[in-house]
Order: structure tokens, then C-alpha cells, then sequence
């Protein structure tokens, strides 16, 4: 019970601080602790580290907003071919974390050393889908997971794609072409 109160205290004011900062550098263990009014040890008792606790509050606003309960229940069930759905997705992800972009830029490192890659995979049904056997299960997870990977960085790198490459993620239709390219580059 206990833990419980201290766990929400910490997700409390790290949403606090998150959403107020100008960069996620500026959310230090001890800027979550002093808003929080608990002890530094805190954080790794109840999550483990800083980064588990910003991705376990970045999750939270993520089902509040609902956006993996409405946008992506429909693309999984749409009639088009799982390539197109495939895409569609990482649109709706890809435009939540861009939105979201202090909270992505915080969790972008700890998600991609820590997700568990045999069960954190969204889009490998869509990639088992799209190959249909042609692949083994193995590959299929190994292409979700570098597709996954390399638009997660992409977030974080934006400015630098915009700067170097003249791709503005911000813009819906430069997003949507840069995202259709870089699924077929993935699923021939």
C-alpha cells in the first residue's frame, strides 16, 4: 500500500516535470524526488530506474489518450493488406511521438536496450501477415523489431533528418511518405 502511494507520488511528478521541461535532461532523479517528497532510493525501488519511470508515465498518458485503444484497433482490423495497415500504424505511433516529443526523446535509449523483443513487437502480425510463411517467424520479429527501431531514432534525430535531408517530420504528408519508404525498404 504503501509502495502504491509512493509509486504514484513519482509518475505524479514526473508528469509534472516532463510536460514543464524544455528538455528531458532538465528531469534529473533528484528533480523527481524533490517534487515528489520521497527519498532518492525511491525510484529504483518502485520501477527499477529514472528511464523505467518516464517510460512508465509516457505509457500512461499514452492509454489515457487513448490512442492504441481507437486509431489502432481500427487499422488491425481494417480489410487492406497488412503492408498498408503496417504503414498506417506507424503513422498514428509516429505522429502521437512526435506530439509527445520530450517523453520520446526521454524513453527512446531505455526502450530500445530494454523492451522485451519476444513479446513487444506491435507490428508482428501485420509482418507475419504480409509474408504469409514465406519468412520464418524469427525473421518476421527480427524486421518488426529493426523497422520499430529505426523510427523510434528517428523521432529523437528529427531536427537532424530535417536539417540533413530536408524531410520536415512534422509535415503529415513528408511523415507519411518517409514512413511508406521505409516499409518497403523492410517488407519487399
Amino acid at each position: 500500500m504503501k509502495r502504491d502511494i509512493t509509486k504514484d507520488k513519482l509518475k505524479k511528478a514526473t508528469r509534472k516535470l516532463m510536460l514543464s521541461c524544455t528538455a528531458p535532461e532538465e528531469v534529473t532523479s533528484r528533480a523527481i524526488v524533490k517534487e515528489a517528497g520521497v527519498q532518492l532510493a525511491m525510484i529504483n525501488y518502485c520501477f527499477g530506474s529514472r528511464e523505467a519511470l518516464i517510460f512508465q508515465v509516457f505509457q500512461d498518458i499514452s492509454l489515457a489518450g487513448k490512442i492504441f485503444d481507437g486509431e489502432l484497433l481500427k487499422i488491425a482490423h481494417d480489410t487492406l493488406p497488412a503492408k498498408e495497415r503496417l504503414k498506417k500504424l506507424h503513422f498514428v505511433v509516429l505522429k502521437f511521438l512526435l506530439a509527445n516529443e520530450i517523453f520520446s526523446k526521454a524513453i527512446t535509449k531505455y526502450v530500445l536496450l530494454n523492451r522485451d523483443l519476444t513479446t513487444d513487437l506491435n507490428s508482428l502480425p501485420l509482418v507475419l501477415e504480409h509474408y504469409g510463411g514465406a519468412k520464418t517467424k524469427q525473421e518476421c520479429m527480427l524486421i518488426a523489431y529493426e523497422l520499430s527501431s529505426i523510427l523510434q531514432l528517428v523521432v529523437y534525430r528529427q531536427e537532424s533528418i530535417r536539417q540533413s535531408f530536408g524531410i520536415d517530420l512534422t509535415n503529415d504528408e513528408e511523415l507519411k511518405a518517409f514512413i511508406d519508404m521505409q516499409v518497403d525498404l523492410f517488407l519487399q
